[in-house]
């Protein structure tokens, strides 16, 4: 197995895990380490991706990510506010 495969399935266990805590209560949709885990999913599926030329799989990973990290800043913006 190479490194980007070995990569690209640390990504998937991420994005499972998420949903996993997620649909469990145990994490909430407005949590960081929610975003956290999609986000760096993400990262680690379009690195699996890059070298194949998968196109579709960069796509949605790129578009997945950016979600989480624009929630991630909300998250971050939305607690400094709250005192």
């Amino acid at each position: 197995m190479i490194v980007t495969q070995i990569i690209g399935w640390i990504g998937a266990i991420a994005y499972v895990l998420a949903y996993l805590l997620l649909s469990l209560e145990i994490l909430k949709s407005d949590q960081e380490l929610f975003h956290s885990l999609n986000t760096f999913g993400a990262i680690c599926l379009v690195i699996n991706a890059l070298p194949v030329n998968d196109y579709p799989t960069i796509a949605v990973n790129t578009v997945w990510g950016l979600i989480g990290v624009v929630s991630i800043i909300r998250i971050i913006r939305k607690r400094k506010y709250v005192v």
